[in-house]
């Protein structure tokens, strides 16, 4: 398979690297927002490892296959470089050399990412890429199963996790005024739970908190209040400082 990130699946962590923290929960618990939030306080790389299968099921997608044919899904992850790209304001994240960072939240790419998701090999070999990506640490991770699948070893562990009405009107609000015009936030909110369902039952990997991760349901939180919490748990985990940067 291609690299990720200039790293190769040869490359193995150092004996002693840094930290990484893991960022799991189901989708619209706002994973996304704190992952970008620690790097930036800890002066960690963030890595958000769902917008990887966001990207593989925009190609499966341009290609008009099918997100249920296992062997064509195969045969186009056999030719598919994608490379995440840190920045200040989130990741930028290229798709066969093409920035595709502005596409990875419409409705249909979430939704194919679930989908395609399910396939036990295509998340084995998701899994390498993303193994590889913070093999060296010093990284924040978030996506489904970082702390029970990718990184079982992570230093911290963290569950975020809302209800369903909750989590589906965030997602409704981070959609662009052209793609919020054509749908509901009840549609949003049954989508998600669709997600869930799929997310949490499948055979291989499902959803679901690490044994040693730290659960924490922001249903009657703030976004404030949640940050501070989570600051205050990788804090006591590690004796980390704020970045000075």
């Amino acid at each position: 398979m291609n690299s990720v990130a200039g790293l190769t699946p040869s490359e193995k962590a150092p004996k002693t690297r840094r930290p990484i923290i893991a960022i799991d929960g189901p989708a619209g618990a706002g994973k996304s927002t704190i992952a970008r939030h620690l790097a930036r306080y800890f002066g960690l790389l963030n890595l958000e490892t769902g917008a990887m299968y966001r990207a593989f099921a925009l190609k499966a997608l341009a290609s008009n296959a099918s997100l249920e044919d296992l062997p064509a899904l195969l045969a186009l992850a056999a030719n598919t470089s994608i490379y995440l790209e840190p920045t200040g304001e989130g990741n930028l994240v290229f798709l066969d050399g093409v920035d595709v960072t502005t596409r990875l939240r419409e409705p249909r790419i979430t939704d194919g990412a679930s989908r395609v998701s399910v396939h036990p090999p295509i998340r084995a070999w998701m899994v390498r890429l993303q193994q590889d990506l913070g093999a060296a640490g010093g990284v924040v991770m978030e996506g489904r199963d970082i702390g029970t699948v990718v990184f079982p070893n992570a230093d911290v562990k963290i569950f975020l996790d809302a209800a369903p009405e909750v989590r589906g009107l965030r997602r409704y609000d981070q959609m662009d005024s052209a793609a919020a015009a054509e749908v509901q936030p009840e549609e949003v909110i049954r989508e998600l739970r669709a997600r869930d369902e799929r997310d949490r039952n499948r055979a291989d990997s499902p959803l679901k908190p690490a044994d040693d991760a730290v659960l924490l349901d922001s249903t009657h939180m703030s976004l404030e209040e949640v940050v501070g919490k989570v600051e205050a748990i990788v804090t006591e985990k590690l004796a980390l400082e704020p970045s000075k940067a």
